[in-house]
């Protein structure tokens, strides 16, 4: 495709004065919050407690004044009960597990699937990806929004899409091969693993035809980026994104500068807080990110606390902020190979299973680049040593089942485990060493 093709430029918003992006997002925050307060009555209850109402919303400042939305609110009001819109206005719903067993549902209107596929294409055509290229999804499909996100997202841009979804390595090498795709969009880990399954077959994966990567749904470092440029000779992007605030595509880095992921701010307001305090911070500062949607109709997420620790960066190749490295959660959540996992979920799991004590121990370890999870657990007193296997068969296939990961499990004999005089250290979390 020639460089010189309409779709190879920015659009008119993503070069915006400052003041033309604020006002911007200034009306429709107005519209957003509105939105929520009167059509989802979890969150209208919160700003009467808060006294905060649509009308106190002057400026962008005044987005302080009104309450958080955090990912219990969703649990609390499962399935339906955070949506403004009717459920027959509903074209999609995905889904995340939670620590109770129920998944945290979320939704999309056709325009919200519109606008998930424009910011997808932007945050494509900002990584260099152009009409006419081959884009190979590697992302998992299903109730996890990285699969479809990503698919909607290069069909917009007018790209053939490989919808290969995650697993058989030996088959992505050879459709990688046979297909040479310029654009592939996956987690870094499993790129990696990728790079050792072309090794494995006596193939150099630098010389395939990827150009760049989009990666993102696991957090990965600077140092990760340079060995997978190395090795997969390609260039590599971070996309940022969640479900409850859209999915893949909220921020995305640009090939120009790759100096962290632009915020599509006419989409989404972001604030820095303190993680203890709520009190907003300064651009540059560290803390907690939090996002607020402006455009999103089925569940408008107003002040929504990602948990991911970050900082707005000013703009540079984009009239947007930029989101420096996430650096970690605040809450206990694992990511293992793009799965969110809560330690209390195989709590749950565990304490479920006849014959096994309420003590276990979580160990991660990252093995040929992919996330290996290994449980340990303790049986009853007086369980029968050969009910043991069958025990630890039943364990995995519950965590298999309910959050969606394949773990290593022994039981062992009773008082094995660690006895934690304060705090239960039920994570040993070794992948970055």
């Amino acid at each position: 495709m020639s460089g010189q093709h309409p779709a190879a430029h920015p659009e008119p918003i993503e070069r915006a004065s400052e003041d033309e992006l604020r006002a911007l997002q200034l009306e429709r925050l107005k519209w957003s919050v509105r939105h929520a307060y009167e059509h989802v009555a979890p969150y209208r209850r919160k700003c009467e407690l808060a006294g905060a109402h649509p009308e106190d919303l002057r400026t962008l400042a005044d987005l302080a004044r009104f309450p958080f939305t955090v990912k219990d609110d969703l649990r609390q009001s499962y399935p339906f009960g955070m949506f403004a819109v009717p459920r027959e206005q509903l074209v999609r719903l995905h889904a995340s597990s939670g620590t109770t067993g129920k998944p945290t549902v979320v939704g999309y209107t056709r325009e919200d699937i519109e606008t998930w596929a424009g910011l997808v294409a932007r945050s494509l055509r900002a990584a260099g990806a152009r009409p006419g290229d081959i884009v190979h999804v590697a992302y998992g499909y299903g109730l996890f929004t990285g699969g479809l996100g990503a698919h909607y997202g290069a069909e917009r841009l007018g790209c053939t899409v490989i919808p290969m979804s995650g697993g058989q390595s030996q088959k992505q090498v050879q459709l990688i091969r046979d297909l040479e795709p310029d654009i592939i969009m996956v987690t870094p880990s499993y790129m990696l693993a990728l790079v050792e399954e072309f090794h494995r077959q006596g193939l150099d994966a630098a010389a395939s035809s990827l150009r760049a990567g989009l990666f993102g749904a696991e957090p990965w470092t600077e140092a990760l980026r340079r060995e997978i440029e190395t090795r997969a000779g390609l260039e590599a992007l971070d996309i940022y994104g969640l479900s409850e605030v859209m999915g893949p595509g909220v921020a995305s880095e640009c090939l120009e500068s790759k100096d962290g992921a632009v915020i599509w701010e006419d989409h989404f307001y972001p604030e820095v807080v303190d993680p203890a305090s709520g009190a907003v911070l300064a651009d540059g500062a560290p803390g907690e990110l939090v996002l607020t949607t402006l455009t999103r109709q089925a569940l408008p997420m107003i002040r929504y606390r990602t948990r991911d620790l970050s900082a707005l960066l000013p703009p540079t190749a984009r009239a947007m902020r930029r989101l420096a490295r996430i650096g970690g959660r605040t809450d206990d959540m694992l990511i293992v190979r793009g799965v969110n996992v809560f330690p209390s979920q195989i709590e749950e799991l565990v304490l479920g299973l006849a014959g096994l004590a309420p003590h276990y121990q979580l160990e991660l370890t990252r093995a040929a680049h992919l996330d290996q999870l290994a449980l340990r657990v303790e049986c009853l007193a007086g369980a029968a040593p050969e009910l043991r296997g069958g025990l630890e068969r039943e364990l995995a296939a519950r965590i298999k089942a309910y959050i969606g990961i394949s773990a290593r499990v022994s039981v062992g004999d009773p008082g094995s485990l660690e006895r934690s005089q304060g705090k239960a250290r039920h994570v040993i979390d070794r992948r970055g060493s």
